[in-house]
């Protein structure tokens, strides 16, 4: 859907910068060329925008887990993580972590359904084999 919207976007406002001509009105001035480019550019930040929402991901092994978001992401290790959270009204799940931080896991909605609550479970697996694993300390 992302790459659906973006394209419309990039579409929209270079279908924008082509209307972009003559004066602006008031003969105050007139549109340019650099401002039809402007325009293209534009629509080239907005759909860059609109991308960055394909970058979340979740990647888990024995030793712990991944977590992509829009803008940051995270490495940590099972024994940082004290609970797999998926709460019953929550948008996505999150990591909670010794410090009593969350660290939301945008990767897995809601709207998802069983994919997500597949996906919690078998992070919950992992988690758990992980403390089982880790020397106690």
């Amino acid at each position: 859907m992302c790459w659906s919207l973006a394209a419309a976007l990039l579409l929209v406002f270079t279908a924008v910068s082509f209307g972009l001509r003559g004066s602006t009105g008031a003969n105050l001035g007139s549109f340019q060329r650099g401002d039809q480019a402007a325009m293209v550019g534009l629509g080239l930040v907005g759909a860059a925008v609109i991308l960055l929402f394909t970058r979340p991901r979740v990647e888990a092994d024995a030793d712990g887990v991944r977590v992509r978001n829009v803008l940051r992401s995270y490495q940590l290790p099972w024994s940082l993580v004290t609970a797999v959270r998926f709460d019953r009204d929550a948008a996505w799940a999150s990591l909670e972590l010794a410090d009593d931080e969350l660290v939301p896991m945008l990767a897995l909605q809601s709207v998802d359904r069983e994919h997500a609550v597949e996906a919690v479970r078998e992070l919950r697996r992992l988690h758990a084999a992980g403390h089982a694993t880790t020397p106690a300390g």
